[in-house]
């Protein structure tokens, strides 16, 4: 019976989902060719307004992904980390868009937009300035 048991764990903690790459995007007309973790993050934490940040929904797995990889935070810490930035009147919030197909559009549309997507979703409007394992 023991053996069993350790079969079946075994076997669930393989068969969970590995999360998938994350890919930090700008328009395939921005200057930048690479950026490094830290200035992505800057970008999305509020401390470089260089750039016009574009997250994922709010609930969705690459939002997730890309804040605990990039910003060595939850998104919830991000998210509170931009009300306090906008409350005291220093940042607006970055636009939330519905997913991979609306951040492209949205990155693609202006050379200085940032975003982050799935890396399977990339295609030639954007291009990979950073990517997350």
């Amino acid at each position: 019976m023991k053996t069993l048991f350790i079969a079946a764990v075994a076997a669930t903690t393989f068969s969970l989902p590995a999360f998938a790459e994350v890919a930090v995007v700008v328009s395939a007309k921005a200057a930048e060719s690479t950026l490094t973790k830290e200035q992505v993050a800057q970008f999305f934490l509020g401390k470089s307004t260089s750039m016009t940040p574009i997250d994922q929904a709010d609930s969705s797995a690459v939002r997730a992904e890309f804040y605990k990889k990039v910003a060595d935070k939850d998104a919830s810490q991000a998210k509170a980390l931009w009300s306090k930035l906008v409350f005291t009147g220093k940042a607006t919030m970055p636009k939330e868009v519905a997913d991979n197909a609306a951040v492209k559009a949205a990155v693609a549309a202006n050379p200085k937009a940032i975003g982050y997507i799935d890396k399977s979703a990339v295609d030639a409007t954007v291009k990979v300035v950073y990517s997350a394992q």
